[in-house]
């Protein structure tokens, strides 16, 4: 039901435990998190196909493009800066330079492990998946998304990156299949184009209604593919408003905002305003929601960036 909420982490868990039913090469690895990771009813059905390994993410990384070599889909999902930042090598050389068909998974992506600080927040796993040749990134936007996220995933022939949140999100979308490689007009507008991925999308559906009360017309992409970038949408919707903001849970160098501008360098009469995080550890844990509010990722700091464009 669209607004009810749910755990981010039990719906991917429980997703893949779903796929695993129908295919038997699904397997999942865990660096003692398995259970954190919505992996409870996939360990209990499936021991046989679940390889806790302890703490040694490379060491994980390493097994899962192994075992991939034999024809299995390994599935490796843990907090988000510990699948992406530490075992970098072993997923820019045995995962991404050998092509093999590894699904990692980064949770308590962004800032949503806003109470453990810097070391536990997720800020440039887009920056760091994105120089990985032939990796694609998704970010699903809300629970039922990640259902179809996790089912297009496994069933993407090459390696791919997934990152989902900690705290419960709302469902925003009826249910319908996951393309990746392609974003999706969530609502049409004339003078500003609001582009976002992953939980940012709900603080952009829930600053619409303000811009209109301003007169602001605001067309927003819903983006839950960061990499490969749907072009062709981003590049006909900045041609018909001239003005374009990207939204993310991210630094604001490296990944969506990043991506977008290099797609519009070429393109005349169109100003970009990138809002993510700043380049800096963050100064300040706590309460997730007063996070976004800190860093104007709300509802409100897009509003407030829209109406610079029009002053």
């Amino acid at each position: 039901m669209i607004g009810e909420l749910f755990d981010p982490r039990k719906e991917f868990g429980k997703a893949v435990t779903e796929i695993a039913a129908e295919n038997k090469d699904v397997v999942v690895f865990s660096a003692d998190s398995g259970k954190s990771s919505g992996f409870g009813d996939f360990i209990k059905k499936y021991p046989n196909r679940y390889f806790e390994c302890g703490i040694m993410e490379q060491g994980v990384v390493g097994m899962a493009a192994g075992i991939a070599a034999t024809g299995k889909i390994p599935v490796f999902c843990a907090i988000a800066p510990f699948v992406t930042g530490r075992p970098y090598e072993m997923i820019r050389n045995d995962v991404g330079y050998m092509r093999q068909n590894v699904k990692l998974v980064g949770r308590n992506c962004g800032m949503t492990y806003s109470d453990l600080g810097s070391t536990h927040q997720s800020l440039d796993d887009f920056g760091l998946m994105r120089l990985i040749p032939g990796m694609a990134i998704l970010a699903p936007q809300d629970p039922i998304e990640i259902q179809e996220a996790s089912k297009a995933m496994i069933a993407h022939n090459g390696p791919v990156y997934m990152r989902i949140g900690n705290p419960k999100i709302q469902q925003l979308f009826e249910r319908k299949p996951f393309i990746i490689g392609k974003g999706e007009i969530l609502k049409e507008g004339t003078d500003v184009t609001i582009i976002t991925t992953g939980s940012s999308t709900r603080s952009a559906l829930e600053a619409l209604p303000v811009l209109e009360e301003k007169g602001i017309s605001a067309e927003l992409i819903g983006m839950p593919t960061v990499l490969p970038l749907d072009r062709e949408l981003v590049r006909a919707s900045a041609a018909k408003t001239g003005k374009v903001i990207t939204v993310e849970e991210h630094y604001i160098q490296g990944g969506l905002g990043s991506l977008v501008a290099e797609e519009l360098s070429d393109m005349e009469h169109t100003v970009l305003k990138r809002l993510a995080m700043p380049m800096d550890y963050a100064k300040t844990c706590g309460n997730y929601e007063k996070l976004l509010q800190y860093y104007h990722l709300d509802s409100q700091g897009i509003v407030e960036t829209a109406k610079v464009f029009f002053e």
